[in-house]
């Protein structure tokens, strides 16, 4: 299984440098809202997953070939007869 870093793994984010930055979110949008925000940071992720899933399902029923050469819109010379 492939495993997805996290987002301060990729920003290389120590302790100190991750407490500052969630003491300016906590600033900025007080001690109210940020279970709100939490929950709607959730459910964003949750989405963005199952639609990945889903994508990703279509993809591996559709085979490797269908995938690979989308039909493409005809053009004029497609349409003049031979000769």
């Amino acid at each position: 299984m492939l495993m997805t870093p996290n987002i301060a793994s990729i920003m290389s984010l120590a302790g100190p440098d991750l407490m500052i930055i969630l003491l300016i979110v906590l600033l900025l949008f007080g001690s109210k809202k940020l279970p709100e925000l939490a929950r709607g940071m959730g459910r964003a992720v949750k989405e963005f997953g199952a639609a990945r899933d889903d994508i990703e399902k279509g993809l591996s029923q559709s085979g490797p070939s269908e995938a690979a050469w989308p039909k493409l819109p005809e053009t004029k010379s497609d349409q003049l007869p031979p000769g």
